[in-house]
């Protein structure tokens, strides 16, 4: 009888750590297009997604609030092996996320990012460890800096910089690996001012606090009003938009910049292009002066 207890306590456990505990849904790829194909990196590879998906469902307590099934943030990495040496890869990796829009079955993209620095060691078949305040598995401590990133961009989207907490969590991650020997973590690594260094520097400064507010403007007061009123919510993606003209004349082309519209330019396009013509020229103009490289987009609007 107790042995039974014992068991049904474990079995509850269990289930609400991989359940109401669970902040994501993750789905993982691992390509390898310029490997050579073979069983043996077939199996690295299937072992290493694995890792990855069972490390960010479930490795680690991100996150004290509970999410319900249908609040979970749906999360994909996308990541590409450029080359193995032993147990030594390098690579690249894209983060997305997404949330839902309240009252429908619409999920808006609220990252979308390519690392383009990723260098690890990994054993086949064993598990990702994070070890909180030490640089000690690189892989680890990269999927653990993008979770805080994904956190803080989705709860800027409720509450206005309500993202600082899991911003600062990777920032100190950040901190930590400026010692490390891989690539990506400090101010002059990779692309100049797109790497993690800047990824991260950018979302803290009050110069970028105009662009917070209208993730939260964008989203709060903007797609999840459209079941109510449509025009009140173009109403207040327009004026959201059009905030970000204070960071444009100071920090034209910003990473962060580049990242509100990796995840926006598509669905603003789709918004308006049913609107009345003023509309869209109104939006049009924004857009164009805010984010030129994505012109022949934003020219579906004329």
């Amino acid at each position: 009888m107790y042995f039974r207890l014992i068991l049904i306590a474990f079995l509850i456990s269990f289930l609400t750590k991989h359940t109401n505990a669970q902040v994501f849904n993750c789905e993982v790829q691992v390509i390898a297009p310029t490997l050579q194909n073979n069983p043996a990196n077939e199996e690295i590879f299937t072992s290493l997604r694995s890792a990855i998906i069972e490390f960010v469902n479930f490795g680690y307590s991100w996150n004290s609030d509970k999410f319900e099934q249908h609040e979970q943030i749906d999360v994909s990495f996308l990541l590409t092996i450029n080359s193995k040496s032993g147990n030594d890869f390098t690579g690249k990796l894209q983060i997305t996320s997404q949330r839902p829009v309240f009252n429908s079955d619409y999920k808006t993209l609220l990252m979308n990012y390519i690392d383009k620095n990723i260098s690890f060691k990994y054993i086949r078949n064993s598990p990702i460890q994070y070890f909180e305040g030490q640089h000690v598995d690189n892989l680890a401590d990269i999927l653990a800096y993008y979770i805080y990133v994904i956190l803080g961009h989705d709860y800027d989207s409720f509450s206005f910089e309500g993202g600082t907490p899991f911003f600062n969590k990777a920032d100190q991650i950040l901190s930590i690996c400026q010692s490390a020997s891989e690539s990506g973590w400090k101010a002059p690594d990779g692309d100049g001012s797109n790497n993690r260094f800047w990824l991260i520097q950018n979302a803290l400064q009050p110069q970028f606090s105009a662009l917070r507010k209208t993730m939260y403007d964008y989203h709060i007061n903007g797609l999840d009003q459209c079941y109510l009123n449509r025009d009140t919510c173009l109403s207040k993606i327009s004026s959201s938009i059009d905030n970000l003209l204070e960071i444009h004349k100071s920090r034209p082309s910003s990473l962060n910049m580049q990242l509100f519209f990796n995840a926006k330019s598509e669905e603003l396009v789709k918004i308006y292009l049913p609107t009345k013509a003023n509309m869209k020229s109104k939006i049009y103009n924004s857009l164009s002066q805010l984010d030129p490289s994505r012109i022949k987009v934003y020219n579906k609007l004329k």
